[in-house]
């Protein structure tokens, strides 16, 4: 893990609930790193609040949890920006330890917390915040605790692989949240295709018109693509960053009006910066790399786990979704693909030499698409082509529609 200080504040706190926690140093890499080696003790309460909060707000739904189980009462202050996070965290870990029967008392800053070893039972929300969903798979895990964890899984915003690590540790007595596939859930839509073919627009244009959430795949790798930048990584190092160091640099969503929101570091990305000139000439040689698809395809899958969401992008129907509900494949031939992306960067129609320029790149992106050794370009199993060359966007949107209104109507939605 990460020893940074300014995301270690929580073990100095955990410490001091009498928490038995070691970190062995194993070396340093963009930041120190290390290993934890925690021991079973019992815990007391304790206050926090001032200035060790900063240090520690994203652990805070964690040390809600530690608190439940420790002796005495807990109190935490200066915690009113966890309102404004991926859920209302303060009203999240209230609730859910409510529920299952632990005293705490709500503050518009904080909480405070009454230990307890009876046994806890009872079903907790997840909210769709992977802080809250982790915090109460860790509590899940102590003894006396038997709880069912239910709504949007999200943990693999920021843990990919969460749950098969406390399975490891817990000798499977822990359950993940799972997909609920029941009469009414909303459809999972793919829709894939070359560039040109209009993906992102028809995609984002059913989301808005059928009240789903639109993932924007593009948008996770340009995230991405940023981050190394920010980091000064240069186009050498790309490839020898492992999985684990892609994770690192904090890329997630965030649901916020209909749509993901990308983040980094959890703060939302201005469009502006996704598209800089800067992220667009590096974008294609980070997306290559098979060490970053592996990064987000848990993001991406976690997004999709209770359904109500458009997703678009290359390999959308094949690998990351193949139990979709609806898959699209979008096509046009190459000249109405460069007359689009011709006018999508500001060009004029009348310029021949800019058409042919636009459709030589499409030629270069199309044959670097299909013969990627990793999540090539294909038509998804199940997938209905659509070809847009003679149809407006409007009809191509109308027709997405329907095939998405029958799958509803097939499944009871």
């Amino acid at each position: 893990m990460t020893l940074n200080p300014t995301r270690t504040g929580f073990l100095p706190v955990l410490r001091r609930m009498g928490a038995e926690v070691d970190v062995e140093e194993t070396g340093e890499d963009a930041e120190p790193r290390g290993d934890l080696v925690v021991r079973g003790s019992s815990l007391r309460s304790t206050v926090i609040e001032g200035r060790e909060v900063p240090t520690l707000l994203d652990e805070i739904p964690l040390l809600a949890v530690a608190a439940a189980r420790a002796e005495g009462v807990t109190r935490i202050r200066g915690a009113g920006e966890l309102r404004l996070k991926e859920s209302d965290r303060l009203a999240a870990v209230a609730a859910n330890l409510r529920a299952i029967g632990v005293s705490v008392e709500e503050y518009s800053d904080g909480l405070e917390i009454e230990g307890t070893d009876r046994p806890l039972s009872g079903r907790v929300d997840t909210y769709g915040d992977h802080r809250v969903e982790m915090a109460f798979g860790v509590l899940a895990a102590t003894p006396g605790t038997e709880l069912e964890i239910a709504g949007p899984p999200a943990a693999a915003v920021s843990f990919p692989g969460f749950w098969d690590t406390l399975s490891r540790l817990t000798a499977g007595a822990v359950a993940a949240p799972g997909p609920v596939r029941a009469a009414g859930r909303r459809p999972v839509v793919t829709i894939d295709g070359p560039a040109g073919s209009g993906k992102s627009t028809t995609a984002r244009t059913v989301a808005e018109r059928l009240g789903l959430v639109h993932l924007d795949s593009g948008a996770l790798y340009r995230a991405i693509t940023l981050a190394t930048l920010r980091s000064g990584v240069t186009d050498d190092e790309l490839a020898t960053l492992t999985p684990q160091a892609w994770r690192d640099f904090g890329v997630g969503v965030g649901a916020k009006g209909g749509r993901l929101e990308v983040r980094i570091g959890g703060s939302a990305v201005p469009d502006a910066d996704l598209r800089s000139p800067e992220v667009t000439a590096r974008v294609s040689r980070v997306a290559a790399l098979p060490s970053v698809r592996e990064c987000l395809f848990d993001l991406q899958r976690s997004a999709a786990a209770q359904g109500g969401l458009v997703a678009d992008g290359r390999d959308m129907g094949t690998i990351v979704f193949p139990d979709a509900d609806v898959k699209v494949f979008l096509t046009a031939d190459l000249e109405e693909r460069a007359r689009r992306r011709l006018l999508e960067t500001g060009g004029a129609l009348e310029d021949a030499d800019g058409i042919t320029g636009a459709a030589a790149e499409l030629q270069r992106r199309d044959f670097q698409d299909t013969h990627r050794e990793h999540s090539p370009l294909r038509l998804p199993e199940g997938a209905v082509v659509i070809d847009t060359t003679d149809r407006t966007l409007d009809e191509q949107i109308a027709e997405v529609i329907r095939l998405v209104r029958a799958a509803e109507s097939a499944h009871g939605a």
